[in-house]
């Protein structure tokens, strides 16, 4: 069972990386496409649901291109993954016992909780990578 489908993964992919660039500079969809791994015709698309989310602001000509709408650490991980997901539930029917849709309901919450850190916090990541990173000659 996976909790992400490859649109989620691949929209925050596309996200990481334009937190990479810190650049006021946009990042065209080809570097984007490239550098994250992503089919640039799939990207295209998610890019349109980034930006209708607010999430990433198009700009367009020559040396066009996409930017984060807003500041990495007021952009939640959660907010990337409902624009392209639709809402993050454990289970989306109907649950006819009382008990176990209280479970269900709880299992959600966390789910928000758990994504509900900003897309700045990718540079603490980074950092434990580099320090898990060892050189040997």
């Amino acid at each position: 069972m996976s909790l992400l489908s490859t649109k989620g993964m691949y929209g925050l992919s596309a996200m990481y990386q334009l937190f990479l660039a810190k650049s006021s500079k946009p990042l065209q969809i080809k570097e984007i496409s490239t550098r994250a791994e992503i089919p640039q015709n799939y990207l295209e698309q998610l890019l349109i649901l980034l930006r209708q989310a607010g999430l990433v602001n198009s700009v367009r000509g020559a040396y066009g291109g996409y930017l984060l709408a807003k500041a990495a650490e007021n952009i939640l991980i959660k907010d990337i993954l409902i624009a392209l997901e639709g809402n993050l539930l454990v289970i989306d029917g109907e649950i006819k016992d009382p008990v176990l849709r209280i479970f269900y309901e709880e299992c959600t919450a966390k789910l928000q909780e758990i994504f509900n850190v900003p897309l700045s916090e990718f540079d603490l990541y980074a950092e434990r990578l580099s320090h898990q990173l060892n050189y040997s000659i």
